[in-house]
């Protein structure tokens, strides 16, 4: 988006000229002939750039720039005029002026301080960014597994990357790694070489919540010292992630609404109507449709939000993912505590494929931490997980319809999940099965499972 300058100057010649010189260099200009009518485009409309001549019909120029710099602390002004003086000159750049022009000048030196001003913006304004924006990993790093529930869900985060402009909202439990897909969606975008802007909708009370997602003006309420640009404003060009949507407030909603839809806002207690460029994401753990209709959600926000939808898979329905994960999990927390990647024991591992993971990845990623500290550096053993998942698995039932199967059915399926799960290891399968290896060789052996069968027989075979 090409950046704003306003005029402020009573020579009709200078002004006009001004702004050919400007637009040609791809800018947008607005014109003021005086100070009333300046500083009025000021507070109505937000810019990145002030030219402001020093001697005005209704108002000294100095007083200006210091009404300029009230509304907006951050406000660049470039002062012109052709009555250099050196205490003037002064007076200016301590008002907070960013540069100083005598008239008449070059029209290449105006375009040079024009230059350098905006870039001086751009450059505080990404201080600013990368003062509250998290490191983002590489797209779709950090995302492990082959199931089809996992697959599917990196097909759509992919194709709904590439629609930079689509609002997505992301369902799914607590834990399942919403925040990880969002991420991934500005990465694999258009808009990755943008700022990447993340706000807890739950984390702040509604006044608090406004004036961090839109900015504030100076004295829009008590403590409001200076006016400070909202996240929304910072995420201008990039991407803006709303995390648990579903307790936005409803005084708010209409507010986000008209940001989504307009792209335009203005911050609290300002009368300027800024215009940004940004691409919402959101996400909750909530019901939004239920929501809709208890009325505690707004349904032209809902529907605006979930153009492009994303449901998370939990954990369980996962299964074929969770030793993937568990091994990655394991390795990172070995290197931040410089031990040594311990080995994920098969009686372990058949026990977190069995187990529900209320709390899903997250929980997953706790619970490998733990049995590390746990293990001092030895194989991750059932002993070193949590007690809910060993119990869990006196209560897993591998046949579904086991109350229409034989006893002996059940063992036989049984013994072949186990089996399964341990990769054809028999030593860990009989500890897991709670048997000798002999009696599993010889079930193996009974109900002719010919890929389990040694092809050589070893000493520690027989």
């Amino acid at each position: 988006m090409s950046e704003r300058i306003l005029v402020v100057e009573d020579d009709a010649v200078i002004r006009l000229t001004l702004k050919d010189a400007l637009q040609r260099q791809g800018y947008r200009v607005d014109l003021a002939e005086d100070a009333a009518g300046g500083l009025e485009f000021f507070r109505r409309s937000g810019y990145d750039l002030t030219l402001l001549d020093l001697r005005l019909p209704d108002m000294n120029g100095l007083e200006v720039l210091r009404a300029l710099r009230e509304a907006d602390a951050d406000a660049l002004v470039i002062v012109m005029t052709a009555f250099p003086e050196v205490r003037t000159a002064v007076s200016c750049v301590k008002a907070g002026a960013y540069d100083y022009l005598n008239k008449p000048f070059e029209l290449d030196d105006l375009k040079e301080a024009v230059r350098r001003a905006l870039e001086t913006r751009r450059l505080r304004l990404e201080v600013e960014r990368l003062r509250i924006s998290a490191a983002l990993p590489e797209p779709l790093e950090g995302m492990i597994g082959a199931s089809p529930a996992f697959m599917a869900l990196v097909e759509i985060t992919r194709r709904l990357a590439t629609a930079a402009r689509v609002p997505v909202l992301i369902h799914g439990e607590s834990g399942t790694g919403k925040e990880r897909v969002a991420q991934a969606i500005h990465s694999l975008s258009a808009r990755a070489a943008g700022p990447w802007v993340t706000l807890n909708c739950s984390a702040l009370s509604e006044g608090l919540l406004e004036s961090e997602m839109f900015g504030h003006e100076k004295g829009a309420f008590t403590d409001a010292k200076n006016a400070k640009r909202g996240l929304l404003e910072l995420a201008d060009g990039g991407t803006l992630f709303l995390d648990e949507i579903g307790d936005l407030s409803l005084a708010l909603q209409p507010k986000l609404l008209r940001a989504l839809e307009t792209q335009s806002f203005r911050r609290v207690g300002g009368q300027k109507e800024l215009t940004v460029d940004v691409r919402f994401v959101a996400a909750t753990n909530r019901d939004l449709a239920a929501m809709v209709k208890a009325g505690t959600f707004r349904e032209d926000l809902y529907y605006r939000l979930n153009v492009g939808s994303i449901d998370m898979p939990p954990l369980r329905a996962r299964v074929e993912d969770i030793r993937a994960l568990a091994g990655r999990f394991l390795g990172d927390a070995a290197r931040l505590m410089n031990q040594p990647e311990p080995v994920l024991d098969a009686s372990a591992c058949v026990l977190l494929e069995h187990y529900a993971w209320p709390g899903n990845v997250r929980e997953l990623r706790n619970v490998m931490e733990r049995a590390l500290i746990l293990a001092q550096g030895g194989a991750i053993l059932p002993v070193h997980l949590a007690k809910e998942i060993v119990a869990s698995e006196r209560d897993y039932n591998p046949t579904p319809d086991a109350g229409n199967a034989s006893l002996a059915e059940i063992e036989k399926r049984h013994i072949r999940c186990v089996l399964n799960a341990c990769r054809g290891n028999k030593s860990q399968a009989a500890r897991v099965l709670g048997i000798t290896r002999l009696t599993l060789r010889t079930k193996i052996a009974e109900y002719g499972w010919d890929e389990f069968v040694e092809s050589a027989p070893t000493t520690a075979n027989r």
